[in-house]
């Protein structure tokens, strides 16, 4: 299934339905007065969480979500039937803004999370209810109320347990193909991914969701390259597992320009649990290994692992001080 993490859409809810006007007629009953019955309610437009998707595709080619309207009133008192809801279903983790992509209407980040996006029109009434002391046979009676419209952009923030960063060309897509049946692109040139892959990892028994996202490059706090699709979407993971290339001459560079990035993003991202990975570790000598270790740890101050995408080399330590990491944070 293809990723879309981004929507617009267009929302309305359902018109109530006309009062009826209507008066009574049968056999011996000579003034049987007004019967005129209400008009039904509008259907609602539903945005509701569910765990079944990751992706909001489905409304790439279905942008116009409308509830159906309300059945007019009718006779002997009947009140019409009302209009059906729209429920748009949508990932946990989606946000709903206002078309100006700025004003931020709810987030839904549990599942049990839903919201009437837009309310129906109120049925109209019969002309029963205009029946008085001084007016017996009313032919008064009102129209249903129209529904709201509105346009919408619906943006998914992923929610992972892991987030896999790095610069492009880290060996992120590698890495995730190597622990997982995914088949995320990989090429030998920046930004091959482009949008974020996801794979559901067992470790341990476990099963940990692993969210491979796109590179990111200097200034990305800024909106350059890919950036903030990148730092939107690792701003949820749980952990981050920070992927370097060891065969570039300036991995510790290369390691404070992901970290000064997610930290002018927002500080909260800064804070989460990192492990640090050199990748491509089958590329070196042991001892020219051993010296950019020795290299980065001097920078970050925090334990160094390395992996190798090709041989499977410290896969499996890297995954288990994963599943550590993540149950000290929970």
């Amino acid at each position: 299934m293809k990723f879309l993490d981004e929507i617009k859409i267009f929302v309305k809810s359902g018109n109530g339905g006309s009062g009826c006007c209507s008066f009574r007629r049968e056999k011996f009953i000579e003034y049987g007065g007004p019967d005129g019955g209400n008009g039904g309610k509008g259907g609602d437009v539903i945005i509701k969480c569910t765990n079944s998707l990751n992706t909001l595709i489905d409304y790439k080619y279905k942008q116009h979500c409308i509830a159906k309207d309300g059945k007019p009133g009718m006779k002997k008192n009947k009140t019409g039937k009302n209009g059906n809801d729209f429920t748009i279903n949508v990932p946990v983790g989606t946000e709903i803004l206002m078309d100006d992509k700025k004003t931020l209407i709810k987030d839904l980040s549990n599942e049990s999370d839903q919201i009437i996006i837009a309310f129906g029109g109120n049925g109209g009434l019969g002309n029963i209810n205009y029946k008085s002391s001084t007016n017996r046979s009313p032919r008064k009676f009102s129209k249903g109320e129209n529904g709201e419209e509105k346009w919408l952009y619906l943006k998914l923030k992923l929610i992972a347990d892991i987030g896999i960063t790095g610069l492009p060309n880290a060996g992120k897509s590698s890495f995730i193909k190597k622990i997982s049946a995914a088949k995320p692109k990989i090429g030998d040139y920046p930004f091959t991914t482009i949008t974020p892959n996801l794979a559901n990892i067992l470790i341990n028994n476990k099963e940990f969701t692993f969210a491979d996202i796109p590179g990111v490059i200097e200034d990305a706090h800024k909106g350059k390259g890919l950036g903030l699709d990148f730092l939107s979407h690792i701003e949820r993971c749980k952990i981050l597992l920070h992927l370097i290339d060891v065969t570039d001459d300036k991995i510790t560079k290369n390691y404070k320009i992901i970290r000064n990035e997610i930290k002018k993003y927002k500080n909260k991202v800064e804070k989460k649990n990192e492990l640090i990975c050199l990748t491509k570790c089958d590329l070196l000598k042991k001892n020219e290994l051993k010296y950019k270790i020795n290299e980065l740890q001097n920078v970050c101050k925090k334990e160094i692992y390395h992996c190798s995408n090709i041989t499977g080399e410290g896969i499996k330590r890297v995954l288990t001080n994963l599943e550590k990491l993540y149950e000290k944070k929970n």
